[in-house]
């Protein structure tokens, strides 16, 4: 670190962070990137190492790994507990990091609305060790129904039910629904497929409320073909580990409630104490990205609020972050050189979900695909997006067993 050099913070190793990071690097600008994490997580594929499809060092990778080669890039594995804006600095770990600019980049976590028995007894699905939990938890089911003789018991222990009818929640519900194809017929005899019940509950009138109507008939479709049993319209209300309760009063006897319904900004975004929106508690930003109050200090990505042209928030997804945080990057080099910073334009380039083998939809501009076409577009962007040329192997091979051999290779009930 050199004392008459910018100083630029970054919280979070996400996809805003990281690219704030990378296009940095090299310059004359003393970065430094904190995260509580010492990798960077693939997060579109949590869903795959819950579902046992993928192991879960093949979504992550280093973060010093990845900013090795830019000397003026440091790595902090901290967890920020302070912020302190007016005096430009912030405290991780017990450590101060002083800045010239500052950018909030650490995400989000699981929105339960208040709901502590949610909180305490579902599964989000938010983070690497969460992903692990629910593996474990979802084998654990199928093994303790093989063992089980009361039929109330062994039917709460085959019924799933996911909260939220998102990208998240519908390619979770599609997964599970392969694992239950694949690892039923071959691993446990005793228990039919057909016993097995999975439930997406979706507060609004469709799911995948980002795609076209067309699209979301479509996915509709495909879900109804493997059985998965869609209910709109609807919101779980509560959960004590054995029911699900919905808002039409209905209840839903499970042992599992995956819960994909909504995220909230990271708790830094209250550390901050600037201005937050009303729903979900992210930071208020200008189009430059900055803070009103702090305009050395940016927040992109899930922590950030602002609006499109529409007067739309824009959408809580990682291409918005990576545009994000090129455009952040941009502006602080702005900055550093006395000219005005450049006001943020989200381009959509399109919508991807997955729901199984062969099953899909896209949106890509004026085109529209569902079906094998979409699922194999699905893959190719995925792979390709993954950090690592090692971690894009060997997905490209779990992916090709699986299509091959109809196996789920990773079926383990670990210590996590």
């Amino acid at each position: 670190m050199t004392a008459d050099r910018p100083r630029v913070a970054i919280v979070g190793a996400g996809f805003g962070g990281l690219r704030v990071a990378k296009a940095l690097g090299g310059k004359p600008i003393d970065v430094t990137l904190v995260d509580q994490h010492n990798y960077h997580l693939f997060q579109p594929l949590l869903y795959q190492v819950a579902t046992a499809g993928l192991e879960p060092g093949e979504i992550a990778y280093p973060v010093r790994r990845i900013v090795h080669a830019y000397p003026n890039v440091e790595f902090r594995l901290a967890r920020v507990d302070r912020l302190d804006l007016t005096a430009s600095c912030l405290y991780a770990s017990g450590h101060r990091i002083g800045y010239d600019y500052l950018v909030l980049a650490a995400g989000s976590d699981a929105n339960f609305f208040g709901m502590e028995d949610l909180a305490a007894h579902s599964c989000p699905l938010k983070s690497l060790r969460g992903a692990v939990r629910l593996r474990n938890h979802v084998l654990s089911c199928f093994e303790r129904a093989a063992a089980e003789e009361d039929p109330g018991e062994r039917s709460a222990l085959l019924t799933f039910v996911v909260g939220g009818g998102g990208p998240t929640g519908v390619e979770f519900a599609g997964a599970l629904s392969e694992l239950v194809a694949i690892v039923l017929r071959r691993d446990y005899r005793t228990i039919s497929r057909h016993e097995v019940r999975i439930y997406i509950v979706e507060a609004e009138s469709e799911l995948l409320s980002m795609v076209h109507p067309h699209l979301r008939r479509a996915a509709m479709r495909q879900l109804n073909a493997r059985g998965i049993r869609v209910r709109l319209s609807a919101q779980v209300r509560g959960y004590d580990g054995r029911m699900v309760v919905l808002s039409n009063a209905k209840q839903i006897p499970a042992a599992t409630l995956v819960w994909a319904a909504g995220v909230r900004a990271a708790n830094v975004a209250a550390a901050a104490g600037v201005g937050q929106s009303k729903s979900g508690g992210r930071i208020l930003v200008v189009p430059s990205l900055q803070l009103p109050e702090h305009p050395q200090v940016f927040a992109i990505g899930d922590i950030a609020y602002l609006e499109d042209r529409r007067g739309r928030p824009l959408p809580q997804l990682a291409p918005v972050a990576i545009q994000q945080g090129e455009l952040v990057a941009e502006n602080i080099l702005r900055l550093i050189a006395g000219q005005p910073p450049k006001a943020f334009h989200y381009v959509d380039r399109g919508t991807l979900a997955t729901i199984g083998r062969h099953a899909a939809v896209a949106e890509i501009g004026p085109v529209r695909l569902s079906g094998p076409i979409a699922w194999f577009l699905w893959l190719v962007v995925h792979l390709v997006q993954l950090i690592g040329f090692r971690n894009r192997v060997a997905v490209l091979l779990d992916w090709t067993w699986s299509y091959f051999r109809y196996e789920r290779a990773i079926r383990l009930i670990t210590d996590e």
